[in-house]
């Protein structure tokens, strides 16, 4: 029988090689290539093909299988993000920045887990037990039954996850565990790996809900393989801007819910609380009618969201004039501002260009784009906006405007705040827009000569 080719693999990307290298060829990162064993080789290198293994059971796609159980914490905003609950035997990722405020919500969750009657367990790698506690008579959460531990080493930690079997266990954080049987130090890639595999397997087979906690680069991403993504069922990211009091938990993966729902908190003395109507919270500082700021009604999840777009144009004393974004992709701005310059002869050139989401709110949709271009037209030309109007439509590169999902909701939404008209695309659909004053709009052009007289 012919020997098995060695093979090595990036810990980061997955890019498989022949030979080890320092540098991965794919993805440009040092020293993430392993070796691995290939799969036509078992234990100590005994050939698969001669010891057989067991049967699975198969079923067809027509079996009738109940939903996983699940169990609610009480916290209406991380129930929603979860997708209606804790599941037993899930593995769950949280990231997001440093200080922004992981630690306080895992712990609110353990406490309102453990009151719902789940065993629960909070095992903390970076800070000591009295720290921990601390914090928990801040937030009055002492009286809850969450056993506490500090412990780094990954073998001890499952040791005694094995003897106690309780139903939640919370690792604060990933990046800290440490496993005896991997050569690297504490944080590094195969350390990550190694830990988020063994506590996910842990999760899988003990029927255990376990939540890991990430920390997040300079881009943004978890530290560490893009692999541990792929091994847990749900990954979670706490964003927010430390300047702001909101806190948005914002789901990227969801094996039992759907992605891209958010749950919004607000930071207090003591501790997060949920917001039920995040719209009213991030319009509640807009008095009167004011140059740039416009209302662009949005959906993030299932959930409509009102958000305001604020723009300044001002003349540039660079020969280079600056583009500065927050919370929205920058690409996308330009392309706008092209689409301004190009389709309705409004030029942006010799002016900078800011552009902000009020409140730390960050908005991926294309359905941004008409309420982007109607705040940049309102600063450039020095006209407001009537209070009492709302903004959303897709923006094509030839300048035409297109509808886009859940038309009916967004109005809904802006009408219970108190909203009266919307400008919208031309063919939406808003059978349920009754008592609104919708706008349609067939291209940029027209609603640059309709609303702001340029052009």
């Amino acid at each position: 029988m012919a020997k098995p080719q060695i093979q090595f693999a990036c810990n980061t990307c997955g890019n498989v090689t022949t030979k080890w290298s320092g540098r991965c060829e794919a993805c440009g990162e040092w020293n993430t290539i392993v070796e691995e064993v290939p799969l036509s080789e078992g234990p100590k290198g005994k050939s698969l093909g001669k010891s057989r293994g067991r049967n699975l059971a198969l079923t067809d796609l027509a079996s009738n299988e109940a939903p996983p159980p699940r169990t609610g914490s009480g916290l209406a905003e991380l129930d929603r993000v979860l997708g209606g609950g804790l599941v037993p035997a899930s593995a769950v990722l949280v990231g997001g920045d440093p200080g922004i405020g992981k630690s306080t919500l895992l712990l609110q969750a353990s406490a309102a887990f453990a009151r719902k009657g789940l065993k629960t367990i909070y095992i903390s790698g970076e800070e000591a037990s009295a720290q921990v506690r601390m914090r928990a008579q801040r937030l009055d959460l002492a009286d809850a039954a969450v056993a506490l531990a500090t412990e780094t080493n990954l073998r001890n930690i499952l040791t005694t996850l094995e003897a106690e079997a309780p139903d939640l266990a919370i690792i604060d954080s990933i990046q800290t565990m440490w496993a005896d049987n991997v050569e690297s130090a504490p944080g590094s890639v195969s350390q990550v790996r190694a830990a988020a595999h063994e506590l996910t397997t842990f999760a899988k087979r003990k029927g255990a809900a376990v939540i890991l906690v990430g920390h997040v680069t300079k881009e943004g991403q978890i530290a560490g393989p893009r692999v541990v993504e792929h091994m847990v069922d749900t990954v979670l990211y706490f964003e927010g801007e430390r300047g702001h009091q909101f806190r948005i938990l914002r789901a990227v993966k969801n094996r039992f819910g759907p992605a891209d729902e958010i749950g919004v908190f607000e930071m207090t003395g003591a501790g997060l609380e949920e917001v039920s109507n995040p719209s009213a919270l991030f319009l509640s500082e807009r008095d009167e009618p004011a140059t740039g700021s416009v209302v662009f009604a949005g959906i993030e999840g299932t959930r409509p969201v009102l958000v305001e777009f604020q723009a300044l144009v001002a003349p540039s004393p660079h020969s280079q004039p600056r583009r500065t974004v927050v919370g929205w992709d920058g690409s996308r701005l330009a392309m706008i501002l092209a689409v301004l310059e190009a389709r309705c002869g409004i030029p942006f050139a010799g002016l900078d260009v800011y552009l902000n989401v009020a409140g730390g709110m960050k908005v991926t949709e294309p359905a941004a784009d008409l309420a982007v271009a109607a705040a940049l037209l309102s600063a450039r030309e020095d006209v407001a906006l009537p209070h009492d109007t709302v903004v959303f439509g897709e923006l094509s590169l030839s300048g035409a405007l297109r509808p886009v999902s859940q038309t009916e909701n967004r109005l809904k939404e802006a009408q219970k705040l108190g909203f009266t008209t919307a400008i919208v695309p031309k063919r939406s659909k808003s059978g349920a827009a009754s008592g609104m004053n919708l706008k349609p709009m067939g291209d940029l052009a027209q609603m640059v000569g309709e609303i702001f007289g340029a052009g």
